[in-house]
């Protein structure tokens, strides 16, 4: 069998230096050439892997193109698929039954699979993230959602509030097992809510995914009863209230991470609606540089939120990345020297070193009572989850005039927009111009799928969208469309990316402002200065290949 350095060698996959280099830095390390090699960046993972795999004779293959088989994913329970992290993808001519694994030596996997398929095993070798990814595409949990459905209707299982008894808690109850699968499934898909919808003859789930929804169960309406008991149990919701609406929170492990659930229920006709937000908390570690801000509009802003005082609003409507914008902001600039406090409604995310209140109006903890009284704790940096009135707005005003660095969001489609919407709020302009340092708005666009994208050379100006700056007297531009794919559910987007507009408030705005100019006026002026708007910066990363003019459109009138 050939070393592995011959092989890279050979394949031309590192030079000489490369290699003695590696080795060097294994022997320092004392872990394999291989991880040495990946850390180094000198490797991807599917290449070292596909070495790896010629190294000992075996097959290697790239399941992002491969025709998985799905009868032969049938075969094998998805459980028994994660807990191997191994997957049937198809069959030889002999009709052996091939599987995908990372580690084909893992002898204890081929004999499962053996003995549950009643066929012959051939291991072939995969990239375990590749692997992991195929495992949550082809392994749902439709099937057994669908069985535990169908389970569930024949028992006419419809759960009052004296029926909780030991049913309900017990983890095997079929109720139970629908309600963690729905959540399950929901975070695999990358959903970022689930709507749970009775209606008159059905109980409907809907995940939004990538900020669109899409219907992914029918359940029978008998069971809509036990499933809104069971998630109010969970959230700590009362579960004999249900004429009004009613908030909760809870936590479920998925894979090894905690993933918080932010629950609201509302009474329709036809029962209690359930929607719930999904709070990945790896959100709350994300750094600016991960939202997309392009270079130019990301050096106007770090000019601003790097002041000791000052007001920064990001506005947009709701579900279009405001807070996490802010949440990326606050883990740039907090550090052990100075003190972050923040009112939320409801706190989303829990980050260590920042003080969190969560306001409680019932207590009579409002955002501006809260904020009066965090004024008086020693704050340098202050996050408001939301101005929605005066007496907010006001104090936070001051707060920005007083030396403090003040962060909130606002609701108004643009960034000029939110001058004037302050001076709505019956705050004196002059004040506005004064503590208002920059508006950032926000919207978030679906990505292009990298796998499926292909290009699409525009042919007729008519077709560039107007007022995104393009030069006439320029080529027309190639940009991308989406396909479809395994990897994007056959959407053509995976993940989205934010669009921005940063408006910076200099001494003409200022004067805009003062002077009660409308929101038209201010924009006009903040152009002239060189602000981008949302729909040209969505259309720069148009011609990057990042979204499609379509998607651009559709979130950006």
């Amino acid at each position: 069998m050939k070393r592995l350095g011959t092989i890279l060698l050979e394949e031309g996959l590192l030079t000489e230096d490369q290699l003695i280099d590696a080795i060097d830095a294994q022997q320092q390390r004392g872990q394999s050439l291989g991880s040495t090699l990946v850390e180094l960046g000198l490797l991807t993972e599917p290449q070292l892997v596909q070495v790896l795999a010629a190294q000992v004779g075996m097959e290697f293959v790239e399941l992002a193109d491969y025709p998985v088989d799905r009868a032969a994913v049938a075969l094998v329970p998805g459980p028994v698929c994660r807990r191997h992290a191994a997957l049937p993808i198809g069959f030889s001519e002999a009709g052996e039954l091939r599987v995908a694994m990372s580690n084909p030596g893992n002898v204890v996997a081929v004999d499962d699979f053996r003995t549950i398929s009643k066929r012959t095993v051939v291991p072939v070798v995969a990239a375990h993230e590749d692997l992991l990814a195929a495992i949550d595409r082809y392994c749902r949990s439709d099937a057994e959602l669908e069985d535990l459905q169908e389970s569930l209707s024949e028992s006419e299982v419809n759960l009052d509030d004296e029926d909780l008894g030991s049913g309900i808690s017990d983890d095997d109850a079929p109720i139970v097992r629908f309600v963690n699968l729905l959540i399950s499934q929901a975070v695999q898909d990358r959903a970022s809510d689930i709507h749970i919808e009775p209606t008159e003859t059905d109980l409907r789930v809907r995940y939004r995914i990538d900020g669109v929804l899409h219907e992914m169960q029918r359940a029978s309406k008998t069971i809509a009863n036990g499933v809104t008991s069971r998630l109010k149990i969970m959230s700590d919701i009362d579960i004999a209230e249900r004429r009004k609406p009613q908030d909760g929170r809870l936590s479920v492990n998925h894979q090894g991470r905690k993933i918080d659930l932010r629950v609201a229920t509302l009474p329709t006709v036809w029962g209690e609606k359930v929607v719930m937000r999904i709070l990945d908390n790896s959100t709350a570690t994300l750094d600016l540089a991960d939202l997309g801000i392009r270079e130019r509009n990301y050096a106007q802003y770090s000019e601003t939120f790097t002041k000791p005082y000052g007001m920064i609003l990001v506005t947009g409507p709701t579900g279009s990345g405001k807070s996490t914008t802010l949440y990326a902001t606050l883990n740039q600039i907090s550090r052990p020297e100075i003190n972050v406090i923040t009112v939320e409604d409801p706190v989303e995310y829990r980050i260590a070193g920042i003080n969190q209140v969560q306001v409680n109006p019932k207590a009579g903890l409002t955002f501006a009572s809260a904020l009066r009284s965090i004024l008086r704790a020693d704050p340098d940096v202050v996050l408001l989850g939301e101005i929605r009135d005066h007496e907010t707005a006001q104090i936070a005003i001051e707060a920005a005039l007083t030396g403090h660095l003040v962060l909130s969001t606002l609701h108004t489609n643009d960034a000029p927009s939110a001058l004037t919407r302050l001076i709505e709020m019956d705050i004196e302009p002059f004040l506005v111009g004064s503590a208002v340092d920059c508006v950032v708005a926000q919207r978030l666009a679906r990505r292009l799928c990298d796998h499926c994208s292909v290009e699409y050379p525009i042919e007729d100006a008519s077709e560039i969208p107007a007022n995104v700056g393009w030069d006439e007297t320029k080529p027309l531009p190639v940009v991308y469309r989406p396909v479809g794919c395994q990897r994007c559910s056959n959407t053509g987007y995976r993940g989205r990316v934010a669009l921005h507009e940063v408006m910076t408030v200099d001494e003409d705005l200022e004067r805009l402002a003062v002077a009660r100019a409308s929101a038209a006026e201010i924009g006009r002026k903040a152009r002239e200065a060189g602000m981008e708007t949302l729909l040209m910066d969505g259309w720069a990363k148009v011609l990057e290949g990042t979204t499609s003019v379509e998607e651009l459109l559709r979130v950006v009138k």
